[in-house]
């Protein structure tokens, strides 16, 4: 954006507010690249003449200590590792390291080689790779799509993964609540001015929970970019990746089979306006195991986990202060503001 450019002067204070968001957090993270190696397994719908192994460099927050036990959290198919700052803010504090990651495609990673190639198999396998160059198994935390990816991870690799946090989201989502999704994603958007995207991303996140007006426009920064081809701000992502959730969403979740052989402590956070995570799923899911349900009034699919009640008893069952399975509701903490020091 020039000096010169019309926009500017609409952006301005926009883009002002959004960096004073940011500083709130300067300090208390350290960003990173890890070296995601895309396998030739994973690259079954190419033509055999173009595969071949390949890096993706994929973002990484790193917060809290770096000796400390680990949570992994990766977000939903359009979400940045930094919707994940405020749970990970208050857990650094309490002691945990938690690491976020921008899935290939999204935020500041990089794009993988083929459309095709954005599936959860990739998604398992960047998880798997990453978790072995941590050294030790983790905690791993997953909303809609990473919680996908995190079942499937503990099913397939149970020596990886200590415990399981899935936010909103089970081993059947339906098929009619993804394709209405996927086709809002599939579309290009340019936000022209603040206004446009206050509207948009004010109606993607109306379903999040009760949170501030600060907390959205944190949330929407990191998901956007500026764009001097397209003179607004547009997605932080790949559009081949959404297309590609398109193709996928013409199908429900089934991952029951899956879950069958997950064998680590679950704690299942449910927002109870969500139409992603049905009543029927969870009674489902409790009927094959003992698991903690935890759910969020007022919230649908997926809760920020802003919450300052949300992201201490996140912080409890981690460290095993809730000994057996229960199933409870929670009320939510006073708003966060980030009009104030972030420890406000």
């Amino acid at each position: 954006m020039t000096a010169g450019d019309p926009a500017r002067g609409a952006w301005r204070a926009w883009d002002e507010a959004a960096a004073r968001l940011d500083r709130r957090f300067d300090g208390h993270f350290l960003r990173a690249t890890f070296g995601y190696r895309q396998p030739l397994a994973l690259q079954r719908g190419v033509p055999a003449r173009l595969r071949r192994p390949y890096t993706v460099p994929i973002a990484v927050t790193d917060w809290g200590p770096r000796d400390a036990p680990v949570l992994l959290c990766g977000g939903g198919v359009a979400n940045t590792a930094m919707r994940f700052a405020f749970l990970a803010a208050d857990l650094s504090r309490a002691g945990v390291r938690v690491v976020c990651i921008d899935w290939p495609g999204r935020g500041a990673s990089g794009w993988l080689a083929d459309k095709r190639e954005y599936r959860r198999e990739t998604h398992v396998e960047l998880l798997r790779q990453l978790i072995e160059h941590l050294g030790a198994p983790v905690a791993v935390l997953g909303s809609s799509m990473g919680g996908s990816a995190g079942i499937e991870l503990a099913a397939r690799h149970p020596a990886l993964v200590e415990r399981l946090v899935l936010n909103d989201v089970g081993p059947h989502i339906p098929r009619a609540r993804r394709a209405r999704r996927a086709e809002a994603l599939a579309r290009h958007y340019v936000f022209h001015s603040p206004a446009d995207l206050v509207r948009r991303t004010g109606a993607a996140q109306k379903h999040d929970g009760p949170v501030s007006e600060e907390v959205r426009r944190f949330i929407a920064h990191h998901q956007t970019r500026w764009s001097d081809e397209e003179a607004g701000r547009i997605y932080r992502h790949d559009p081949r990746a959404m297309l590609a959730y398109r193709d996928e969403a013409a199908v429900g979740v089934d991952q029951w089979d899956d879950w069958a052989r997950v064998r680590c402590p679950v704690l299942l956070l449910h927002g109870m306006a969500s139409d992603a995570l049905t009543a029927g799923t969870i009674a489902r899911m409790q009927r094959s195991r003992d698991i903690t349900v935890v759910h969020l009034p007022d919230t649908g699919h997926t809760p920020v986990l802003a919450d300052r009640h949300q992201t201490e008893f996140i912080g409890a069952w981690l460290k095993g202060a809730c000994a057996a399975p229960c199933e409870c509701s929670l009320p939510h903490a006073p708003v966060r503001r980030l009009d104030v020091h972030l420890e406000g």
